[in-house]
């Protein structure tokens, strides 16, 4: 099937999901064939990064520049201070950002960038460990650095085999397995992740936590066992959250009672108004502590399916509540 309007005449349906498909090829071969270059080099790379006092300085020109910025990014917020240094600025004052403490990590394909080579006699006389990944263990750069790591492809997934893609799709998969070898030999946690991603949705549900969007005090709906269900419709009309909890003279919760069991309660019988909450309320609801994430309670309510939870802390006593729409203020959901 033939394409109207585009040229040449021959640009197909058929040619251009060929074209889709074989560039996927190209860079999955690609990325397959560094898992045999994951050797010594490698854990040596890993020794000089782990072992660096100050920051883990990448660089790197054109795309070898864009992919530089995206490993430097992923070391940063995974336990690795890290910067991206622009390879042309660096000659131009730029290179003030490299100190002594500092290690380099090197990007380019060929292994000959000009803006490179240009700033390495300066990082020679810091004494500052080189590490190079480049696609010609041969190059200037690959023999001036520490360690190289080789990311060579055996061609570039564009047709006319210039444009940077498998090679530049290698070097960030060969980035991302040195973040991730960094971040389990520093026993980087989510936790650790979470106080680097305090924004966004990501950041809310490691860091957000149940006693952050309860309801709790005088807004939270409770009654007594012997409440009578008029009363306890009155509680959880005026306090808004769907439900009201069943506790003891202690504040222990005894079980839940909410509008679902209302409903359900009045299509079985009506004459239920003056019946207690002893009698028509769960027992042993699900709940929660106060210190859990936030993210735990939506996954209790969705494994349990239910739209509210009561708060509770070691004693059984009731602290806190919440239901799905806090959940939603909050961003969890």
């Amino acid at each position: 099937m033939r394409i109207e309007g585009l040229q040449p005449s021959a640009v197909t349906v058929e040619s251009l999901l060929a074209t889709g498909r074989e560039v996927l090829r190209l860079e999955a071969a690609a990325v397959a064939a560094l898992e045999t270059r994951i050797d010594a080099e490698f854990v040596e790379a890993c020794t000089l990064l782990l072992n660096c006092p100050g920051r883990i300085v990448v660089s790197g020109m054109g795309k070898s520049g864009i992919i530089a910025k995206k490993i430097a990014a992923t070391l940063a917020s995974t336990g690795s201070p890290a910067l991206f240094l622009h390879s042309a600025e660096g000659s131009h004052g730029d290179l003030g950002m490299l100190t002594r403490q500092d290690c380099l990590l090197a990007l380019s394909n060929s292994g000959e960038t000009a803006e490179l080579l240009t700033i390495l006699p300066v990082v020679k006389r810091l004494a500052v460990p080189l590490i190079a990944m480049t696609g010609n263990p041969q190059s200037t750069l690959a023999r001036s650095a520490a360690v190289h790591l080789n990311c060579s492809v055996t061609r570039e997934a564009c047709p006319l085999n210039l444009a940077p893609t498998a090679s530049t799709t290698a070097a960030l998969a060969m980035g991302d397995a040195l973040a991730m070898a960094l971040l389990q030999a520093r026993g980087f946690s989510a936790d650790d992740f979470a106080l680097s991603h305090p924004g966004g949705s990501l950041g809310k549900r490691l860091l957000l936590r149940v006693h952050d969007v309860m309801h709790q005090g005088a807004a939270l709906p409770r009654v007594r066992p012997d409440t009578p269900l008029r009363d306890a419709v009155l509680e959880i009309s005026s306090k808004g959250l769907g439900m009201t909890a069943v506790v003891d003279a202690e504040d222990r919760v005894l079980g839940i009672f909410t509008d679902g069991d209302l409903r359900r309660a009045f299509a079985q019988r009506q004459d239920l108004w003056e019946r207690p909450m002893s009698e028509l309320a769960h027992a042993q609801p699900t709940t929660i502590a106060a210190e859990a994430l936030a993210a735990e309670a939506l996954a209790l309510m969705e494994e349990n399916r239910i739209g509210a939870l009561l708060v509770t802390d070691s004693e059984a006593r009731l602290v806190g509540a919440l239901n799905m729409h806090d959940l939603l203020r909050a961003g969890i959901v």
